[in-house]
């Protein structure tokens, strides 16, 4: 009895400290990405059915919320306390929309001389537009590389039989997570495709060979998009724990109009 009142202290002290490992399910991911030799750090965590994303846009702060049950994306602007919310009806909307519109445009340049008109086509897949876009990313693996401390498997991406991107990948494994960690970071590619296509592979999301076309957490992907270069890599990655407050729009912050609420209904005010 006396043995196991003298070993209690020492059992205790031990779930305390394995406890924030037990406890910790979420993910926090620091990046840099480097444009036309700038550079700016931001983070994303990610739990189960989250994540949350701080940038910089037009030099002011930016934070990103995506919410995996409700399908909506939410972004905040803190210097103008101001949000508003992206949902699923108004991606399907704006999809629908481009699609038709682009239906329209391929009508019209049956009218436009031949030469003129494979010029246009040609500009328009290299965009990543036209009637069959957006076209499925192919990757090509082409060897090993060194990002920070992890060695990496290489692939370059093409759209459209252009080659559009680089990326850096590990197994989930390397990083201390599994596959089943970044389920949600699948959820919001797929979103934010429907949105805008041709910037898709800006948003971080790990990569399974038979959908994606390559496999694992990407730690360095470079993207090229109208002739402008973004390489973001990863600096460092961690399991954290992250208050639901952290995912809420501040209170105060007054609700605008969503960028696509408007599309095919004339507008609405909130």
């Amino acid at each position: 009895m006396k043995a196991l009142i003298k070993s209690a202290p020492l059992a205790a002290a031990l779930f305390l400290l394995a406890w924030p490992v037990q406890a910790a399910d979420g993910i926090l991911i620091v990046e840099k990405t480097t444009t036309n030799g700038q550079s700016t750090m931001h983070q994303i965590q990610i739990e189960k059915t989250k994540m949350r994303a701080e940038n910089e846009a037009r030099g002011q702060q930016q934070v990103i919320v995506f919410d995996g049950t409700a399908n909506v994306m939410r972004i905040i602007n803190p210097a103008q306390m101001t949000y508003s919310e992206i949902t699923k009806a108004d991606v399907d909307r704006l999809s629908a929309q481009m699609q038709g519109a682009m239906a329209q445009l391929q009508d019209a340049l049956k009218n436009v001389p031949e030469a003129q008109r494979a010029q246009m086509e040609a500009m328009m897949r290299g965009r990543g537009l036209g009637a069959a876009a957006p076209a499925k990313p192919e990757y090509r693996k082409t060897g090993t590389d060194k990002v920070g401390k992890w060695t990496c498997d290489k692939y370059e991406g093409y759209q459209n039989g252009q080659k559009t991107s680089d990326i850096c990948t590990v197994d989930p494994k390397a990083l201390g997570f599994t596959v089943a960690d970044f389920d949600v970071t699948k959820q919001l590619a797929s979103f934010f495709q429907a949105l805008v296509p041709q910037n898709a592979g800006q948003i971080f999301a790990i990569g399974q060979a038979d959908q994606q076309g390559f496999s694992g957490v990407p730690v360095r992907r470079t993207v090229t998009i109208l002739g402008v270069e973004n390489t973001t890599e990863l600096s460092d990655v961690s399991r954290q724990n992250f208050p639901e407050s952290s995912y809420a729009v501040p209170a105060g912050f007054k609700k605008e109009d969503s960028p696509f609420a408007a599309a095919g209904r004339g507008g609405r005010g909130r």
